[in-house]
């Protein structure tokens, strides 16, 4: 997809969508028949801080596209819901997306259990479903494209890295549920790859807010490094326990998942300055994809406090999906389907997006970060990292017709 600025910038100042495509496209595309693209986010309830940006990313890259005449002439309509962070209304509102509203395409979910709730109504009502969120990695479904990156993607440049910087010993703290379990065996693989040793490993439930006998433990282990894979609010609590606790500046530490949700902007400076992450975006990358998006963003939004890796890869998610309906010259499924094993790319925010045939997993640039008064530095960037966790289990060329969620076995 050819970047022109001015172009990108058109849709920054359009008027927000809502739930339906704007009034004011002119020509054909404002007569034409709408492309229904759903969305089914946590826009409230407490995984909000997630949903929100991702919301916003959505209709920004929306507002762009039909701002550019929309795509085959044709308008693209938002058809968008609120699950309110409840699992039970995913369910519904994939049915409700499928059977109701027919749209042509869906973007959303967040957690790996939100998927799981609507990829089976959606690959049986033949609806290609982009889940644009980093995750665990191992679901071979050739109706679904996945943007987000993947453990091995982020664990392989981000472990490695810390033993360099800091040593080779390694205490793991990781949520009790399946990207958790699974990112920290890739954590300890790629550790030990690396002549690191993994002395601890600790799993917490989503609930627990309080981490007093861990940093006794951790204290105790006196590891070179702390790596973390804590998910969500609750667990948030761990960081500005370590840090009242004193142990910030004495054990340094790495995480696969601060700052996704821009967590790393709730923590004080001297609560989160020098954690080290990896992940796809940050926005202190310099490039002129990057500044255009952010220019846009603010012009929609009035600032860009809320842009975050999640949403980026919902923005990135839609946009690749725009492109492959522009080349395939349809909306038609299989079409798609076609066009994206193709070998098409998108440039992004975070940088080229290519999509991997094999396993529908996307191919891209991983920057090694550092929490630096409330922003993410960028060191280092590792560019188009394969989904080689995913690549070990699917392989949808030779079986097209896999619908498998596997675990992988590290």
């Amino acid at each position: 997809m050819a970047f022109d600025r001015r172009e990108f910038l058109k849709g920054g100042s359009a008027l927000a969508l809502g739930a339906l495509a704007a009034p004011a496209l002119i020509g054909r595309a404002g007569a034409a028949e709408p492309i229904k693209l759903g969305s089914v986010l946590d826009t409230s309830g407490i995984f909000d801080a997630y949903g929100k940006p991702m919301d916003m990313a959505m209709r920004l890259a929306v507002d762009q596209i039909n701002a550019g005449g929309g795509l085959l002439d044709r308008p693209v309509e938002v058809v968008a819901y609120d699950t309110q962070s409840d699992m039970a209304l995913y369910t519904q509102y994939g049915q409700q997306l499928a059977r109701r509203d027919k749209v042509d395409v869906v973007h959303g979910g967040i957690l790996s259990a939100s998927r799981e709730a609507i990829r089976p109504t959606l690959r049986r009502a033949e609806i290609l479903y982009f889940y644009n969120v980093l995750y665990e990695g191992g679901v071979c479904d050739r109706n679904l494209v996945v943007t987000g990156v993947t453990p091995a993607q982020q664990v392989e440049v981000l472990v490695p890295a810390a033993i360099e910087r800091w040593g080779p010993k390694i205490y793991i703290l990781a949520a009790d549920y399946n990207y958790g379990q699974i990112t920290a065996r890739w954590m300890q693989k790629y550790a030990e790859e690396a002549g690191g040793e993994v002395v601890q490993t600790d799993f917490f439930p989503l609930d627990v807010s309080d981490f007093g006998s861990t940093i006794a433990k951790v204290q105790t282990a006196a590891p070179d490094i702390v790596v973390s894979a804590l998910v969500g609010g609750a667990h948030l609590s761990f960081y500005r326990q370590w840090a009242a606790a004193g142990m910030k500046d004495k054990i340094p530490m790495a995480s696969t998942t601060l700052g996704v949700g821009n967590e790393h902007k709730v923590l004080t400076p001297e609560e989160g300055n020098g954690i080290l992450v990896a992940y796809n975006y940050s926005p202190q990358i310099e490039s002129p994809v990057n500044s255009a998006f952010l220019e846009a963003w603010g012009e929609k939004y009035g600032d860009t406090a809320l842009v975050n890796e999640l949403g980026v890869s919902n923005y990135q998610g839609v946009q690749l999906w725009a492109e492959a309906v522009r080349q395939a010259g349809t909306v038609e499924r299989m079409a798609l389907i076609e066009t994206i094993e193709g070998g098409m790319s998108i440039e992004g925010p975070g940088g080229t997006v290519a999509i991997d045939p094999k396993t529908h997993h996307a191919i891209l640039d991983v920057h090694l970060m550092e929490f630096r008064d409330q922003k993410t530095e960028v060191l280092e960037t590792f560019k188009q990292r394969p989904p080689i966790d995913t690549q070990t289990v699917c392989d949808l060329e030779a079986n097209p017709d896999d619908n498998t969620q596997y675990e992988i076995n590290i």
